[in-house]
């Protein structure tokens, strides 16, 4: 099973969402064995491997899986190696042809396209995160989103 996340970078995480998220984690994946596909970036990202490590510290079936949207040589130097000690695996998706500006939406569809269950915050209509939550609505994915959409 591979469950992924996305949000706004501007959340803001309270002990209400973690309750929520780990509820849903337990629901959904339960003793499975489970990889957390997060992408790393913004508020809700960061929030969100909080709480998988958490649940991961409990379950140790469950993986934490980091999927980047660069490959250079420069962000291997500046962010692999610290990222390579907090997850249990790496993955870059083979989006190298596609303009690096948009390198962080192919990796965000890269990862509701392989999850079975997308956790989101995702409350206004614009931004990345609502993008992802788009394309996640439009693939048929399971989506759980905790905000509210404007």
């Amino acid at each position: 099973m591979i469950i992924t996340f996305c949000g706004h970078g501007s959340f803001v995480g309270s002990e209400e969402y973690e309750k929520k998220i780990l509820a849903l984690l337990e629901k959904t994946a339960g003793n499975n064995p489970a990889d957390m596909f997060l992408g790393g970036y913004g508020g809700f990202d960061s929030f969100a491997y909080n709480v998988c490590k958490k649940y991961k510290a409990s379950h140790p079936s469950v993986s934490l899986i980091f999927i980047t949207p660069y490959i250079t040589e420069q962000y291997q130097k500046n962010h692999l190696e610290f990222i390579k000690n907090m997850y249990d695996a790496v993955i870059y998706p083979e989006i190298e042809n596609k303009p690096k500006r948009f390198a962080i939406s192919y990796r965000n569809r890269y990862m509701v396209d392989r999850a079975d269950f997308v956790i989101a915050y995702v409350n206004r209509r614009y931004g990345g995160a609502y993008d992802t939550y788009k394309y996640a609505k439009g693939k048929g994915k399971i989506v759980y989103n905790l905000g509210y959409i404007k």
